[in-house]
C-alpha cells in the first residue's frame, strides 16, 4: 500500500485546497456529548488542522500526523501547540489520553492494521476513554489518488470494536451523499 500521497509538499498543498471548507464539526458535536470539556484528546491524522482547530475550543488536543509535510504546516501555524509524528497503526507514544479522534483516517488501514490500531488505541487510553472515528460507508476497498481506501459497514465496524469498546454510537451520516459515511463512538471497556 502506498501511503506516500501525503508525504510530498505538492500533494499536501493539493489536499489543503480540496479540503477547504470541510470539517468534522457535526462529528465533534457528538463527541462533546460523551467526552468532558478540557479532556486530553489525541487527534489521529490532523492533516491541515481544520478539525484540530474546532477540537481545540473544547479539549486539550494533541495533534498528530504521519506526514512530516502536514506536521510542518501545522507547527508553522501553531508553534506553541503539541503535534506528534504518529503512524495510525502503531501509535508509538508513551502519552495517555482521555479520548482519541479521527475523521476519515482509519479507512486507509487494511483490516489487520485496523485491528492492530484499535488494540494500541485501547492501550493509550485512560480508563473509560472515548474513541470517535469516521469512515466511508460501503463494501470492499480501492486505490483512490494513490491511496488505499477500505470501506466499512456497521456490522464489520462492530466486529473490530466490540471486544475492547462499548459502542455508544454507530450510525450513518451525510458528508456528500445520504449515508455515505459512518461515525463510531466507543467507550473503553
Amino acid at each position: 500500500m502506498d501511503r506516500g500521497y501525503y508525504k510530498t509538499k505538492e500533494s499536501v498543498e493539493e489536499y489543503i485546497k480540496l479540503a477547504k471548507g470541510f470539517n468534522g464539526s457535526q462529528l465533534i458535536e457528538k463527541l462533546k456529548k460523551v467526552l468532558p470539556n478540557n479532556s486530553v484528546l489525541l487527534e489521529i491524522g490532523s492533516g491541515p488542522g481544520s478539525d484540530w482547530e474546532i477540537l481545540k475550543k473544547s479539549f486539550n488536543v494533541v495533534g498528530s500526523d504521519n506526514s512530516a509535510e502536514f506536521l510542518s504546516f501545522l507547527i508553522a501555524k501553531n508553534p506553541n501547540e503539541e503535534f506528534l509524528e504518529l503512524d495510525a497503526i502503531t501509535l508509538k507514544t508513551d502519552k495517555k489520553f482521555d479520548g482519541i479522534y479521527s475523521n476519515k483516517v482509519m479507512h486507509h488501514l487494511r483490516d489487520n492494521e485496523l485491528t492492530e490500531s484499535f488494540k494500541r488505541q485501547h492501550d493509550i487510553l485512560n480508563s473509560n476513554g472515548i474513541i470517535c472515528h469516521s469512515f466511508w460507508s460501503g463494501e470492499g476497498s480501492e486505490i483512490f489518488k494513490g491511496l488505499f481506501v477500505n470501506y466499512h459497514n456497521k456490522a464489520d465496524l462492530k466486529k473490530f470494536y466490540e471486544n475492547s469498546f462499548e459502542i455508544l454510537h454507530l450510525d450513518f451520516y451525510k458528508e456528500f451523499d445520504d449515508n455515505d459515511s459512518l461515525l463510531l463512538i466507543g467507550n473503553k471497556k
